[in-house]
């Protein structure tokens, strides 16, 4: 059982999760993604071809659940322990037996990632679930403790959180201080106006299209960049739009003023799924055009990431993952095995 005695404050009630979950996707980018200039890391500099997701292989591949479970009585996947994952702690950790769980998402959060039940009080989404998960296949408990996303790494360094579970994007950069075991692909998704017909798998479908974006983001740096690309092949430009605030994003898809919103998937997942007014027509890895990875973070050197890949290898191997996944729409975000410190998101380089 995962303990989550500590009240977290809630700023709004679920009913308005899906109008409020985009603005906080806007400013919390570096959730998945290290903040940074949207100009710093380009193609050139990352050193390497496309990923392997960074287009939609299919829309399809994108599946929307019928509604959500925000009630504080989750019934989450549980998974028997593995006792070789088990083995591979470290025994301070092992004679404890409780996982100390960090998670970024205080003062309401961001659905579905980490938010908080109808109760407003109890800590639900897919990283909680991941955590409890993960506790499970290690044969220990899973103490959730809520913080903010600038707290979460000092916490980690402190060793007052063992690790952090909090849609954590790889970077070269934060490679430098921490472990990384990953669990899911960071994704971007393309919404647009349900019935659209659109469908975008690379640059060239962008051509011509307004698209909302939020800015100072990574996803306003793939769309400068498939702009550029666009240009260079003789192809309309993209008119690249800015909002301030979610009603006024989702008002102009309505409407037709913008073709199409580029954010965060499990957020537009989240949205479609609550508002049912929009749909997924594409996606592209979040570190583009590297495969962006999302992953289990903690404090490196302390011996720990081995049993976290481990658990995680562990939880793919029993279907209990897919489970997690499923039940928040996030399938599509599936790997096939956890990396540790896989290659990430470059340092950002310099600009002018």
């Amino acid at each position: 059982m995962i303990d989550t005695s500590r009240p977290v404050d809630r700023r709004s009630r679920t009913s308005l999760l899906a109008a409020t979950a985009i603005v906080v996707a806007i400013g919390l980018t570096a959730c998945a993604d290290p903040q940074q200039d949207t100009a710093a890391v380009s193609p050139a500099a990352a050193g390497s071809s496309v990923g392997s997701q960074t287009v939609a292989s299919g829309v399809a591949a994108v599946t929307v659940p019928d509604g959500y479970n925000t009630s504080p009585d989750q019934h989450r996947v549980s998974a028997a322990t593995d006792p070789a994952a088990v083995a591979k702690l470290p025994a301070s950790i092992k004679k404890s037996g409780t996982l100390v769980v960090g998670g970024g998402f205080a003062g309401g959060g961001l659905p579905p990632l980490g938010f908080t039940a109808d109760d407003d009080r109890t800590p639900i989404g897919v990283e909680v679930d991941f955590a409890q998960l993960i506790a499970d296949k290690l044969g220990l408990k899973a103490e959730l403790q809520v913080t903010s996303w600038e707290n979460l790494f000092v916490g980690v360094d402190s060793g007052k959180y063992q690790v952090a579970v909090s849609n954590i994007g790889v970077s070269e950069e934060r490679k430098e201080k921490y472990d990384f075991a990953t669990y899911r692909l960071g994704l971007h998704a393309f919404e647009a106006k349900k019935g659209s017909g659109l469908k975008v798998t690379g640059p060239a479908d962008l051509a011509g299209k307004k698209v909302a974006v939020g800015s100072g983001t990574l996803q306003e740096g793939i769309l400068l960049d498939w702009d550029a690309k666009n240009k260079a092949a003789g192809l309309p430009a993209i008119d690249i739009r800015y909002y301030q605030s979610a009603t006024d994003y989702y008002l102009a898809l309505a409407s037709g003023r913008i073709d199409l919103y580029l954010g965060p998937n499990p957020t537009a997942t989240y949205h479609v799924a609550t508002a049912g007014q929009t749909e997924i027509v594409g996606t592209v890895s979040s570190s583009y055009p590297l495969d962006g990875k999302v992953a289990v973070m903690t404090k490196k050197g302390n011996g720990l990431v081995a049993a976290l890949a481990a658990a995680v290898d562990s939880a793919i191997a029993d279907g209990s993952y897919q489970q997690v996944l499923e039940r928040w729409g996030l399938s599509v975000e599936a790997v096939a095995s956890s990396e540790i410190n896989p290659a990430g998101l470059p340092k950002p380089t310099a600009v002018g």
